[in-house]
């Protein structure tokens, strides 16, 4: 699997990993806070992607690389590569780049009561990974319960 560094030119393939996951995160794809963030992601060199054989992505990460405590602030695999190891490697890809220890990553996902915390696997994914639940945080903008997720580092 290919695993590069994101492109101005992958804009698109975001905002159509964004539009997968609306339903579960709010709006992304009109919303141009979303866009800024990944262009910045993109210029910062912290963001990856997964391509396909297409114009399309199989997955995307944005990643904060800022020691000790990293943050995975957006990953997100199409539904068509979902349970193929396309998180996995992202995830290992991000570590193998950026993350230098001791410290800690930490993701905010789903509260375990948000519909998409089965539908998306997203806590199952963490939790395989070594991360481990810790406190609740703010809400997402679809009002959905969020939670924080840590995993310390040597």
């Amino acid at each position: 699997m290919m695993i590069r560094p994101a492109r101005e030119r992958d804009l698109p393939g975001f905002l159509g990993l964004a539009a997968e996951v609306e339903q579960w995160f709010g709006p992304m794809v009109e919303e141009p806070g979303f866009h800024d963030a990944v262009r910045e992601h993109i210029a910062g060199g912290a963001a990856l992607v997964v391509p396909s054989s297409g114009p399309d992505l199989l997955g995307g990460l944005l990643f904060g690389a800022e020691a000790p405590t990293y943050h995975v602030h957006w990953l997100v695999v199409s539904r068509r590569a979902r349970g193929t190891g396309v998180g996995r490697a992202l995830m290992a890809e991000a570590i193998r780049r950026w993350v230098r220890g001791p410290g800690e990553i930490e993701v905010v996902t789903f509260g375990a009561d948000h519909p998409g915390a089965v539908a998306s696997g997203a806590r199952v994914f963490y939790e395989r990974l070594g991360f481990t639940p810790a406190e609740p945080t703010a809400p997402g903008p679809e009002g959905g319960s969020r939670q924080i997720f840590r995993r310390t580092v040597v």
